[in-house]
């Protein structure tokens, strides 16, 4: 599956806002709050994760040189 670059660069903060949202309506629902509070954490949590995982890739990216490895 291929994303347009703006969507894929954009998804770790929607998954953190969603989260956070999620959060958020689990702290004033009368409802399933369970159930709510946890697709929130979970939410975030991939949020956080996809957010520092490419920001640590394209550093270590950063530090190696493409052109060094002539095939």
């Amino acid at each position: 599956m291929w994303l347009s670059r703006p969507l894929y660069e954009l998804l770790p903060y929607l998954y953190m806002v969603l989260g956070v949202v999620l959060l958020g309506l689990a702290w004033h629902s009368p409802m399933v709050p369970g159930l709510i509070m946890f697709t929130g954490a979970v939410s975030l949590l991939a949020g956080i994760v996809l957010w520092l995982r490419r920001r640590d890739y394209r550093s270590r990216q950063a530090e190696y040189d493409e052109k060094s490895i002539d095939l």
